[in-house]
């Protein structure tokens, strides 16, 4: 499980970030990769299809399925391409002012996926999450830290 405290105004958290796939394609993923969406249907049993854009020039196709949806609170989703894992992310304003805690848990299918996986998808998570803080900054108009 990966948390972070995003500074960002919540209510863009809730309406905006999530149901916005070009804004989703500037953030997802770690530090120099780009992503280009060729479905993205966001609904519980919507379908998202996309090719993630490595900085060595691979490109990683993806699919998943949007299994539970609370606007605000909860993304819930399906990751169907190998290594296949449940991703939840909730949202729960962290009760001191503006800031939302985000919880980000993936689950794999097996304990060798994730022992292997691991070491790629912690740190490269933490630059996702960084990279969605830059975006949720930019939609309130704050400078970066």
């Amino acid at each position: 499980m990966l948390e972070a405290l995003q500074q960002a105004v919540r209510q863009h958290v809730r309406s905006r970030q999530r149901s916005q796939a070009d804004r989703l394609a500037r953030w997802w993923g770690p530090r120099g990769f780009a992503n280009t969406f060729h479905q993205f249907e966001f609904q519980p049993g919507g379908q998202w299809y996309f090719t993630m854009h490595g900085p060595n020039g691979a490109d990683y196709l993806n699919h998943s399925v949007f299994t539970a949806l609370q606007p605000g609170r909860l993304v819930q989703l399906r990751h169907e391409s190998v290594p296949r894992f449940e991703l939840q992310v909730t949202l729960q304003p962290d009760g001191q002012g503006e800031a939302t805690l985000l919880q980000w848990c993936m689950t794999f299918d097996s304990a060798d996926d994730c022992a292997r996986v691991r070491p790629l998808a912690e740190p490269a998570n933490e630059q996702n999450l960084d990279r969605l803080e830059v975006q949720l900054r930019e939609m309130v108009g704050l400078q970066p830290d």
